[in-house]
């Protein structure tokens, strides 16, 4: 079994699926198996929400006020455990703040809208932005989505920030720094806090 809770750079992380309906060129689980304190990341199956929960009933949370739904995958992917996981979470630490770094294609992923849902158990959203052109993005993350996954990307972001919660928007520093700019203002037009991401850090 893959490690489903690990640590990264003082962060504790939630590893819970391998399921991602994009294969960005500048993904960091293309550089190993794993990163952090995470042995491995690969899951050889998917894990059930049983395994997960056993995961967080033998992790000491004593010391930690903040978690992060971000493994090797997409963790709307696996949206009833992200769900179920989150409100378990928050029965054993209720204090506990919860963000989830998402590529924002959710609602396409199953196939209806899912902000308010997963807004009510997370509460602080990233999305990935990546670039600030339809076209170009799908060149960037190659999703299975092509033509309808940046719009949805930007309509899942809006429905976040109407729910009330902190919404982020991210992009990784490889892409130029005119395309960071427009990014900055579609975000800002969104209404969520723009953060640019360091690939040499891979965070």
């Amino acid at each position: 079994m893959a490690d489903i809770i690990y640590t990264l750079e003082g962060g504790t992380y939630f590893n819970i699926t391998n399921k991602c309906p994009c294969s960005c060129s500048f993904c960091i689980r293309k550089k190993g198996d794993a990163v952090g304190s995470a042995k491995r990341l690969w899951f050889d199956k998917e894990p059930t929400f049983e395994e997960i929960k056993a995961a967080i009933d033998s992790y000491d949370f004593s010391d930690v006020d903040s978690a992060v739904f971000c493994g090797y995958g997409e963790p709307t992917n696996a949206l009833e455990n992200l769900l179920k996981t989150a409100k378990y979470i928050k029965t054993v630490k209720p204090s506990i703040k919860l963000r989830l770094n998402t590529n924002g294609l959710s609602d396409l992923i199953n196939g209806r809208p899912t902000a308010k849902e997963i807004c009510e158990c997370i509460d602080i959203i990233s999305v990935s932005l990546n670039d600030p052109d339809s076209e170009q993005y799908d060149k960037i993350t190659k999703n299975i989505f092509p033509g309808k996954a940046f719009d949805a990307m930007l309509k899942f972001t809006r429905e976040c920030v109407e729910q009330g919660n902190e919404v982020h928007m991210t992009v990784v520093d490889v892409i130029s720094p005119e395309n960071i700019e427009k990014s900055r203002k579609i975000c800002e037009e969104l209404g969520a806090k723009f953060i640019v991401r360091s690939y040499a850090r891979g965070r």
